[in-house]
């Protein structure tokens, strides 16, 4: 997954570049300040797939993975505060489906009962804008509620198994890259609840991942975890 391994290891770097300041004297003071304001936090999800067309089955766990940085600003000395962060989240679709462009839609066709594979998927990766409410005591419980909005970056499919396109007796696996038709933006309210650094997630996503009446009415709804450390 190409968003994966580049993005990745430039958001952790940056990540640890803004956490490890040098601090002595006030710049300590700042470095410690600041810390307690920045959230960074990664985990995995996963979709149930909402408006899947009904010759198309999709697997019961379709995991992603999500990674956030987060500044917090709290109301003064209660127990509320407003964060904002930038966030990227790789949504998968698992199923017995191939994605088929036509001249003015995109399908997802059912894999025929006599091609054998071992996975078939859509993979969506999102840059993302989450901003949250946040309710949190002393106890360090967690109540969030957010809303997210993120842009598409170049989304692929991926397919393990019988050559269906050469027809050889050989086993195939390829990557297409040309998805038409996708909406490239989407949106949601938000919910984290969480107890020290383990939060619980979910996203109820109100846009469709395909452009109306291009493609599927398709849309997740995710549930998952998040690790936050910091």
């Amino acid at each position: 997954m190409t968003f994966h391994r580049n993005f990745l290891p430039g958001f952790f770097l940056l990540t640890a570049f803004v956490l490890a300041i040098p601090g002595t004297g006030n710049s300590q003071i700042i470095n410690e300040q600041t810390k307690k304001k920045i959230h960074v936090g990664i985990g995995m999800f996963t979709d149930i797939y909402m408006g899947v067309p009904s010759d198309v089955k999709t697997r019961t766990i379709n995991q992603g993975f999500q990674a956030v940085i987060a500044y917090k600003v709290p109301f003064g000395k209660s127990n509320f505060g407003f964060g904002v962060g930038l966030a990227v989240s790789i949504h998968n679709m698992f199923g017995n489906f191939t994605v088929k462009n036509y001249t003015d839609s995109t399908k997802l066709t059912k894999i025929p009962d006599s091609i054998g594979y071992k996975r078939s998927k859509l993979v969506m990766p999102y840059l993302e804008i989450p901003i949250e409410f946040v309710y949190m005591n002393k106890a360090k419980f967690a109540l969030a509620l957010g809303f997210k909005a993120g842009y598409m970056l170049p989304a692929h499919t991926k397919f393990v198994g019988d050559d269906y396109i050469y027809h050889t007796n050989d086993q195939l696996r390829v990557k297409f890259r040309n998805v038409a038709n996708l909406d490239r933006f989407e949106y949601g309210p938000t919910l984290r609840i969480g107890y020290k650094w383990f939060n619980l997630t979910g996203y109820y996503q109100l846009s469709s991942i395909f452009q109306q009446g291009k493609g599927p009415d398709l849309y997740p709804i995710s549930v998952g975890f998040l690790l936050r450390p910091f």
